[in-house]
């Protein structure tokens, strides 16, 4: 692209380039992997929409470097990664640089994920790529663009992937570290993930309260028939900051290492955030006033995804013997009294919840994962784990911060250290259980 064409680029009042309609036509629009299962599927819808989506999967260590030299060091670390991710690609000659995009989640509230667009911008400045449109995804009307359409049926069927992917999610996690037949829970995971996504391309398909329902049903049974060993193994929780919680590059894949060692996974799915998100904008809404009609598509939003959670419970319940998660009016309620729910910043007030949910379904191991500085994990993760153990002794947690300067051994070495403990803490409890039925006897 010449100076001539970059200088015809249309642009806002702020400088930003705006992305156009006609951009959609030509244009590929990158983003950053967070949820492996849960992205590719809303890859595939918004591609199907006229979108041209790549997600960016590469994990490789030159990503943080990249963040690094375009991001200012003490910044957010999932900003780091997320924007030297998209640098990186850009920098790989992968692409053509005259008709890309990228694309960025944008909550819009006071956590600084709200401001990592603007970091990709001074970040793109610095690398002579500031011509390079950067799209906002949100749904609170921030930075509007003419090419990025977000309708009603894009939501629904985002909604749709989202709890389908938290089941698939939930039920691989119960099943992969038992499984007789190793490789059984990937193949079904690869089987829904491609089905579903070709699925929610049909006008209505996936979307309805009954294809919800049949599907959630139909992926119940699948992994219920996997044979397992029945070997007890260490439980252990992940909680945190959302991206460093969920991204294998975020958290140095930390959810291999753990299987690695041998253990069951429980990693709380994306929808009570959902729900803990669109909650908070009917209660701001009720406090401080707002929009009606934005307060009357809240409120259905809220029940929809509601209703979602509840076939996903109902159909684990049903069709299998595994734990079913709890819904986000328990997972609410457990944490009335212990962390207000004005603590709404970032995570908030949930992922003291999620803590106390984990030892509530029998998950006392838990790993709460915080990027360095990240105030709202300090007050509501590492700042809490004195009271969730006043309120579940047997509760073993261990806070570990991840950042570009934190040495990978130091944080598997704190993680060991914890599972040494919860080890022993098994061991005990085969050792009592086995009494028990020897007494029985």
């Amino acid at each position: 692209m010449t100076e001539e064409e970059k200088k015809k680029l249309k642009r806002d009042k702020t400088g930003r380039v705006i992305f156009t309609k006609k951009m959609r036509k030509t244009y590929t629009i990158l983003f950053p992997m967070m949820l492996p299962i849960h992205f590719k599927i809303i890859q595939n819808i918004m591609n199907h929409y006229g979108y041209h989506c790549e997600l960016l999967t590469d994990t490789s260590p030159a990503i943080a470097q990249t963040g690094l030299k375009y991001i200012q060091n003490d910044m957010c670390y999932p900003a780091i990664l997320s924007c030297g991710q998209m640098i990186h690609a850009l920098e790989s000659g992968k692409y053509d640089l005259d008709h890309v995009a990228l694309m960025i989640s944008q909550t819009g509230g006071g956590c600084r994920a709200s401001n990592y667009i603007k970091l990709l911008r001074k970040g793109l400045e610095k690398a002579g790529l500031d011509y390079i449109p950067t799209v906002s995804f949100n749904i609170s009307g921030l930075e509007p663009n003419p090419g990025l359409k977000i309708t009603l049926p894009m939501i629904m069927k985002g909604a749709a992937a989202i709890i389908y992917g938290d089941l698939i999610m939930c039920l691989k996690n119960q099943t992969e570290p038992y499984e007789v037949n190793k490789g059984e829970s990937q193949k079904l995971t690869d089987k829904w993930t491609d089905f579903l996504s070709d699925e929610l391309l049909h006008k209505h398909g996936g979307t309805s309260t009954k294809a919800i329902n049949k599907n959630l049903n139909a992926i119940c049974k699948d992994f219920n028939a996997i044979q397992l060993d029945g070997k007890p193994r260490v439980k252990v929780g992940i909680v945190g900051e959302i991206y460093v919680k969920y991204a294998a590059l975020g958290n140095n894949n930390l959810e291999k290492f753990l299987r690695d060692e041998d253990c069951e996974v429980n990693l709380p799915g994306l929808m009570n955030f959902m729900l803990f998100k669109i909650d908070n904008r009917i209660i701001d809404i009720d406090l401080y006033g707002g929009h009606k009609l934005k307060r009357m598509v809240c409120k259905w939003l809220f029940d929809y995804n509601t209703k979602m959670q509840n076939l996903f419970c109902d159909a684990i319940k049903n069709n299998t013997h595994f734990a079913v998660p709890s819904k986000y009016e328990h997972v609410k309620e457990l944490d009335k009294g212990v962390n207000g729910y004005g603590n709404r910043m970032g995570e908030g007030w949930l992922l003291t919840a999620e803590m106390l949910e984990l030892c509530d379904a029998g998950y006392p191991n838990i790993i709460c994962t915080q990027p360095f500085g990240c105030l709202p994990n300090h007050i509501s993760g590492k700042g809490m784990i004195r009271k969730v153990r006043e309120l579940y002794p047997n509760s073993n947690i261990v806070a570990v911060d991840y950042d570009a300067g934190a040495a990978k051994v130091n944080q598997e070495n704190r993680i060991k250290l914890m599972l040494s403990i919860a080890k022993e803490n098994l061991e005990k409890e085969e050792a009592e259980k086995k009494a028990k039925e020897a007494t029985a006897k």
